[in-house]
């Protein structure tokens, strides 16, 4: 075994930390790309008219409506579900926002039935829309971080569907 010359080794230690930060970029780059498709509103724009606030909401590669909003003034993300009567907040993500547990209710689940909590949201958020006193259910065994957004949030609201975009829109007259 030859020994190699110490610049030709040094050219290959930096061949390879090279590579290795490349590498390291290309993944962190792609993982922002893909939270992008799923959630193609993470900074949701509005526009401010005569007597209203609208947000307009682009579909994720699987047509889900996703968007980062908050609630009671923590970052969440909801996903709009217009089949749910109810506001729906994971147990997990409950918990970290503090939201009280109520009264137990029955709930029907994609898994079956199960108790839930009431609870009440004293505001929402979605971009500059804003909602106050929102009733929701703190639902256990829902899977990840998401909120479902469901009708007792979206029944304050207009909101219309055309091309792949959402349209929410709040009234400001009272």
């Amino acid at each position: 075994m030859t020994e190699q010359a110490p610049g030709r080794r040094a050219g290959r230690i930096m061949w390879v930390l090279a590579w290795g930060a490349g590498l390291l970029l290309a993944t962190h780059f792609f993982g922002i790309w893909e939270a992008r498709r799923h959630n193609p509103n993470q900074t949701p724009q509005s526009l401010h008219g005569d007597g209203y606030i609208e947000v307009s909401l682009a579909s994720s590669r699987q047509g889900h409506y996703v968007v980062n909003g908050q609630i009671d003034g923590h970052d969440v993300t909801f996903l709009l579900d217009t089949g749910a009567t109810q506001v729906a907040v994971p147990s997990a993500v409950a918990e970290r926002l503090g939201l009280q547990r109520g009264a137990p209710i029955v709930i029907s689940t994609a898994n079956g039935r199960a108790t839930g909590h009431r609870t009440s949201l004293d505001s929402l958020r979605l971009g500059d829309i804003e909602l106050h006193d929102v009733a929701a259910l703190i639902a256990p065994g829902m899977d990840g971080d998401e909120v479902l957004l469901g009708m007792s949030a979206l029944k304050q609201l207009e909101f219309s569907q055309k091309g792949g975009t959402l349209v929410l829109r709040q009234s400001t007259l009272q």
